[in-house]
């Protein structure tokens, strides 16, 4: 694949758009909870792999399949995020592999925090 899973400038950490795929690289079908979790879980390992997790997000694109999946992704959003949400854009889109949810996100991994969520 022409494109790098994640990237550190500075204090940042960009990921790219994060499908949902299992531990084995397979595309997870089934609900939007269920690909939104397995595309959560995806960017928690990257995130990981950086030293950094959840609380640190501070932007992500949401991009749905169809703008009707909206309430079931979001608690499933709200859930796992707890109540640290990064800004956020939300747009439908065709996504590859015939997937519901892809969602790419920036992460500030420097030692002092950004400025105050509003």
């Amino acid at each position: 694949m022409p494109f790098s899973r994640a990237v550190q400038a500075g204090d940042f950490l960009f990921l790219s758009g994060q499908i949902p795929l299992n531990e084995k690289g397979e595309i997870v079908r089934g609900s939007i909870e269920d690909q939104t979790n397995a595309t959560l879980d995806r960017i928690e390992e990257a995130l990981a792999l950086a030293g950094a997790d959840l609380n640190q997000l501070v932007k992500a694109t949401v991009y749905l399949s169809d703008i009707a999946l909206y309430d079931q992704f979001n608690k499933v959003y709200k859930e796992r995020l707890g109540s640290n949400f990064p800004a956020r854009s939300l747009v439908q889109a065709k996504l590859a592999g015939g997937v519901d949810v892809e969602i790419e996100v920036q992460a500030w991994t420097g030692a002092k925090p950004p400025a105050a969520k509003h």
